[in-house]
């Protein structure tokens, strides 16, 4: 075999590798890398919030820094952290599960990367400007509009703008890939959970993505070229900006939980050391989760007066839904049931999800009763109640998926007991800070307020779920320095450390860049595990292999600086028209240079 085949450009390492990869696990490192940096910037915002809320009449933000930093800590967690975070496990994982050797477009796939990364710096140089965005996550209009708010909207709509836009070329990857990349044998029935999950995720993104972009669009021209599609004074309708926002933001709900949900579904039945119980059922149970969050948004406007028809419909519709999602719980829990248990970290973590994402589920079934989502809906228990979903439930699960992948990524074990450690004090520390609020939304505080008067009896609770905030954010320092030993001295992992089922752990740890020497051949759902246990014939891949493979590109990072330009040129050009219109007219020349450039660039050595 030649040097060149043994050392391919795709498996050089160095700066220029990494800006110009287009290797699929790569690309998952630097999304998962990204994402973790927006989670600490996302954390310090949410500590900077409890601060001020620690005791009454506090002065340590004042009320417009508080807004913007509840503007920034939900926008951060949601668009630059968890769907980011569920993306580096789709890049890395989902075509080693599926016994592909990439992606379908593998240089889409790093476009995809390189605009998120600059949607992402977008957003946050607001900091840089001081015009931070203060209108909250959910960016209600008419409070958008010139009159009430400044650069810092622009600075908003266009971060998320960008950031949908990767998403979005991300999500028709990931479903061209999965529908067609396959390896023989592989049928629909036969693909792992977390494949499955990853379908729908992508197919909600397809669907629901557009629909916030259509809202955004609208905002930006009514800002700039000065139409009123929210302005009831000019014809608009602030319900209309509320209808779009929820009918992209509740699938984004689910597009936010299942991705950890199939992690879960990978972690049990490998710890469990069984089968998961009942696949055919968790696998409609994804998709009817996936097809009913498209019929639930209004129960987020059931206070808007939607009248009593809508509100029992769209009741209803929030009832029913809770039956797949009940029947993954218990699908769960029967996979544990019976099962030689090993109790790893990887395993605390997903039992952690299990009940803590039930927790949240069960406050949220009482939300499909409009006159108890009346009572609720602008108290600290709704708050409780989604960060039960989206902490006990997202980020447990994407806790549970990087300790059990890791090994997978960087060919070294995280420390267990550091892991437990990591595991308890987010535990507690997680429900020190939520539950009590469910406690001051029944007793009255509500949500969005930057401080409260003493006397009214939630000064107690306040400085306790401040203290539960403060732990959270310890063991976050935990996991960054268990990681940190680890990558230095841990354990070597080995290919297969859990003695896992999918085909992931059929490769070496970290795979090689081409993935898999020979294309594996599926007879069986949990194929590798099935033939490892009944003593088959089993050959790993050579240390080496020539195979054919795209060659790096540096078009899709600078495409994607010339679509940060565009958005950043829209956010100048209310100061200073002729610069920002200057700023988008190069950023747009780079992309049509780099989209011209792409076409013709040799795919293959």
């Amino acid at each position: 075999m030649t040097e060149a085949a043994l050392h391919p450009p795709y498996a050089k390492s160095g700066l220029w590798s990494w800006l110009t990869t287009i290797d699929h696990k790569r690309i998952g490192i630097l999304y998962g890398v990204t994402a973790m940096v927006f989670f600490l910037i996302g954390g310090l915002e949410a500590l900077a919030m409890r601060t001020q809320l620690i005791h009454p009449d506090n002065t340590f933000l004042p009320a417009n820094t508080f807004n913007a930093m509840f503007t920034m800590h939900g926008t951060t967690m949601i668009f630059m952290f968890v769907m980011p975070l569920n993306a580096a496990f789709f890049n890395y994982i989902v075509p080693l599960q599926i016994g592909a050797r990439d992606v379908a477009f593998p240089r889409l796939n790093a476009l995809s990367y390189w605009v998120f990364l600059f949607g992402g710096l977008l957003f946050h140089a607001s900091f840089l400007t001081g015009h931070l965005p203060e209108v909250g996550w959910f960016a209600y209009a008419n409070n958008t509009e010139n009159q009430y708010t400044g650069l810092g909207t622009d600075f908003w709509v266009l971060g998320v703008q960008v950031l949908g836009l990767a998403s979005l070329i991300a999500a028709i990857n990931f479903l061209a890939t999965i529908l067609n990349m396959r390896a023989p044998g592989m049928t629909a029935m036969r693909m792992p959970l977390f494949t499955w999950v990853t379908l729908v995720t992508n197919f909600l993104l397809l669907l629901a993505l557009p629909v916030i972009t259509v809202g955004l669009v609208q905002i930006t021209v009514d800002r700039h070229f000065g139409t009123h599609f929210f302005d009831p004074a000019g014809g608009g309708s602030p319900m209309l900006w509320q209808h779009l926002f929820w009918l992209f933001g509740h699938p984004e709900v689910y597009i936010l939980i299942l991705p950890p949900m199939g992690m879960v579904s990978e972690i049990l039945p490998t710890m469990a050391r069984k089968p998961i119980f009942g696949y055919s059922a968790m696998v409609y149970a994804v998709a009817a989760i996936g097809f009913l969050g498209f019929t639930v948004w209004a129960h987020h406007m059931f206070t808007t007066g939607l009248g009593v028809w809508a509100s029992a419909i769209f009741s209803a519709a929030t009832m029913l839904i809770a039956i797949p999602t009940g029947v993954k719980i218990f699908n769960w829990i029967f996979t544990l049931v019976g099962g030689r248990l090993r109790m790893t970290t990887p395993l605390y973590f997903a039992i952690g999800f299990l009940v803590l994402f039930t927790i949240g589920g069960l406050s949220g079934i009482m939300h499909s009763s409009p006159p108890i989502d009346g009572h609720h809906q602008d108290s600290y228990f709704v708050v409780a109640h989604f960060h039960y979903v989206l902490f006990g439930g997202s980020v447990m699960g994407l806790f549970g998926g990087l300790y059990y992948w890791f090994p997978k990524f960087t060919g070294r074990m995280l420390n267990d007991k550091i892991g437990k450690l990591h595991f308890w004090l987010t535990a507690i520390g997680m429900n020190l800070t939520f539950g009590p609020m469910h406690l001051l939304g029944v007793d009255g505080m509500p949500r969005r307020i930057y401080t409260y008067p003493a006397g009214f009896g939630w000064a107690t609770w306040n400085f306790w779920i401040t203290m539960g905030a403060y732990l959270t954010g310890l063991s976050v320092l935990v996991f960054l320095y268990n990681v940190w030993t680890s990558l230095r001295r841990g354990e070597i992992a080995g290919a297969d450390p859990w003695d896992g089922r999918t085909l992931e752990w059929s490769i070496a740890s970290p795979p090689p860049a081409y993935n898999f020497a020979k294309l594996p051949k599926i007879e069986s759902r949990d194929d590798f595990w099935y033939k490892k246990h009944e003593a088959k014939t089993f050959r790993p891949d050579p240390a080496h292999a020539n195979v054919h493979l795209p060659n790096p590109s540096y078009w899709p990072l600078l495409c994607g600086i010339g679509l940060g330009l565009i958005a950043t040129g829209i956010v100048v050009e209310g100061a200073n028209s002729a610069l920002g219109f200057g700023i988008s007219g190069v950023g747009a020349a780079l992309v049509f240079v780099c989209a011209f450039a792409w076409s013709f660039e040799p795919f293959e050595m």
